[in-house]
């Protein structure tokens, strides 16, 4: 490739596939950089024979800071784009060219590899998709995006836009923060068609607390960012509810019926703890807007 491209390959105890995927991926870029996130094997002595170079991280830091590091090293490095993938296997480097083109003509600033853009995915194992789907839901909830596979490792960037990414989410809730990260700059964000391989071992964390780890991450993501979906939806259902109740008991007193102390109770709860989570979530909304303003 004519412009200078540099992918990064955060590693951890990958010594089995990442001289594979150096190899493959020297195939179409001149530069492969490995961060080797304290990996207690020979992760880093096999990149570098594969010819990739490699930064290491004394200790285990997590996904997050592993992409940091990198995304520094390749900005000092002069890369115009800036391509990422799993080393474990699971993604083609055949597929760098698609994801860099729309980056090098112009068209976007980040470009997201997807399993499922053109309703594809069958081979995704079933209990897979659906830990998938509903993370796809939250994220793009709070990005504003509509992207199809928003877990996916594998994504190009213009190597100006590295600075909006705040790289603090630990583990692989990351993805789901770059993008948030990039809908909040306003970078233009658009899909490709990528291949994925599951008969290689991917990532040792069971799939269900993994799933959940990224949830929670994107839902107090959401917390800050959204704050109307987040406090001001939630809580016009509640008070909602709570004034509901309060019409049927008022009908009720009016017929001469009592009231009952616990479902009262808990219609003036509904109603107080709703309200105030309406006008917290609008509050934070503008507060929200103003530190967007000032930054401009």
């Amino acid at each position: 490739m004519a412009e200078p491209v540099t992918v990064i390959l955060p590693a951890l105890n990958e010594e089995v596939a990442i001289g594979s995927m150096v190899l493959r991926a020297r195939r179409f870029v001149q530069h492969v950089l490995v961060i080797d996130d304290g990996s207690r094997d020979h992760t880093s002595e096999v990149a570098e024979l594969a010819g990739a170079e490699v930064i290491r991280h004394p200790k285990n830091m997590g996904k997050g800071a592993a992409l940091r590091t990198g995304f520094e090293a390749a900005v000092r490095g002069g890369a115009k784009v800036i391509v990422t993938l799993d080393a474990d296997g699971q993604h083609d480097p055949a597929d760098i060219p698609r994801l860099v083109a729309p980056i090098l003509s112009g068209e976007a600033d980040m470009v997201n590899g997807s399993r499922y853009v053109n309703g594809n995915g069958n081979s995704t194992p079933a209990y897979r998709r659906l830990g998938q789907a509903i993370l796809d839901k939250a994220t793009n909830l709070n990005a504003g995006l509509h992207i199809t596979d928003t877990q996916s490792g594998f994504r190009a960037f213009a190597a100006d836009s590295a600075h909006v990414f705040r790289f603090r989410a630990n583990g692989l809730a990351i993805e789901s923060e770059m993008l948030s990260d990039a809908a909040a700059a306003g970078l233009r964000v658009k899909e490709v068609e990528i291949g994925v391989r599951y008969d290689v071992e991917g990532s040792t964390e069971h799939p269900l607390r993994h799933g959940l780890k990224v949830l929670v991450n994107v839902l107090h993501d959401m917390e800050l960012r959204r704050p109307l979906y987040y406090f001001t939806v939630p809580g016009i259902l509640m008070a909602g509810v709570g004034v509901f109740m309060g019409l049927d008991f008022l009908r009720d007193f009016y017929l001469g019926k009592g009231l009952m102390f616990g479902p009262t109770l808990l219609m003036i709860l509904l109603t107080l703890v709703g309200t105030f989570m309406a006008f917290t979530g609008l509050i934070l909304h503008t507060m929200a807007k103003l530190i967007a303003q000032m930054k401009q």
